[in-house]
């Protein structure tokens, strides 16, 4: 049974295709603020691997949501959208109005959350999510302008300062500009992330493409690597719909 998942996210649509709940298949394009286009033009290609359903996690708006099914329709088989819930199969969310919750963080959280351990789930995407929970509480988190998002708006709005493509992979003082900036942005999300940290043990979860740059520089909180933790999250909320 071929199953297709769906991850809509800001920037960029990702998607898996399973079979006996191994991964089959798997990309990630950047949709240009038009997801549903770019499904478009995936519908023809899902439509001859002979898929038995459709689990989507979505942070669109409603318009965009609506043409999102509209067209998955054309593949005549269940589509199921996550949502965030109060309450779900034991998980209790931590905001006052679960519908806030970005459903990518939810679904992630979901992933991994138990009984049996308090846990740090930080996710290096677009931006840099940070849940925490306690057993089956969820506790909220932070969300903070990921690496790239920081240098951009230090580039836009500082005049003379030009900063190209460079890795994030120093702590040390920058001896030139370049330098300064990426290892100044690198060293205050590092920062954050221990600064939760030291407030009570957890186990630490990373997921997302920064994931393991992020994992060198924390070793000493043993991090797990969890690159398709929100396809976790999104097969373990169908399971129990």
């Amino acid at each position: 049974m071929k199953q297709l998942w769906l991850d809509v996210g800001n920037t960029r649509l990702k998607y898996w295709v399973t079979e006996d709940k191994q991964i089959i298949e798997h990309a990630a394009e950047m949709h240009l603020q038009s997801p549903a286009d770019l499904l478009l033009g995936l519908i023809h290609h899902f439509k001859k691997m002979g898929l038995s359903n459709v689990g989507v996690s979505s942070v669109q708006d409603k318009k965009n949501n609506e043409r999102i099914v509209k067209i998955l329709k054309r593949l005549n088989i269940p589509v199921t959208f996550a949502k965030v819930h109060s309450e779900y199969a034991g998980l209790q969310c931590g905001y006052d109005e679960p519908s806030q919750l970005g459903i990518d963080r939810w679904l992630q959280v979901l992933a991994v959350a138990s009984k049996e351990q308090d846990i740090c789930v930080i996710s290096c995407g677009t931006a840099l999510t940070i849940d925490l929970t306690h057993g089956l509480n969820h506790l909220g988190g932070y969300i903070l302008p990921n690496l790239y998002l920081q240098r951009d708006s230090l580039i836009q709005n500082t005049k003379g300062i030009k900063i190209p493509d460079a890795a994030f992979s120093e702590l040390s003082p920058g001896r030139n500009t370049i330098d300064a900036v990426h290892h100044g942005i690198f060293l205050g999300l590092l920062s954050t992330v221990e600064k939760v940290l030291e407030q009570k043990p957890r186990t630490l979860v990373l997921t997302g493409g920064d994931a393991p740059l992020f994992a060198e520089f924390l070793g000493k909180y043993q991090p797990i690597i969890e690159a398709d933790l929100l396809l976790k999250g999104l097969q373990f909320y169908i399971e129990n719909q």
